[in-house]
């Protein structure tokens, strides 16, 4: 199967494309803070997901695990944009499904992996 057509990096994909889209619209002062390491917390996410899929199965729970985290980071970062003020509610939650999906699923291959 082509890396590309992983859903979950499809989802990473997209998650990515709307931040980047949304960045615009954040004022500067955030855009070079927050609003960078919530991008590049992203980014990793979908680093990482490519990574594992061109792995082994016995190598891919150290690389899974890493990219667990970023998402969390990414879901710490998404709520502090929202507490800030960076971004509103409705993009908030709209951020947060994404990523909760994109969870979901890391949670189904790590899982897989395990077994």
């Amino acid at each position: 199967m082509d890396d590309f057509d992983i859903p979950i990096f499809k989802k990473s994909y997209e998650l990515y494309k709307l931040l980047h889209q949304l960045r615009i619209k954040v004022a500067k002062q955030d855009r070079h803070t927050l609003w960078q390491r919530l991008e590049n917390s992203t980014l990793e996410v979908l680093e990482g997901i490519l990574r594992a899929s061109s792995m082994t199965k016995s190598e891919k729970l150290p690389v899974l695990k890493e990219v667990s985290h970023n998402l969390n980071v990414t879901r710490v970062f998404t709520r502090l944009a929202k507490d800030t003020e960076i971004i509103d509610f409705n993009k908030y939650e709209d951020l947060q499904n994404r990523v909760d999906e994109i969870g979901r699923m890391l949670g189904g291959w790590i899982k897989q992996v395990k077994s």
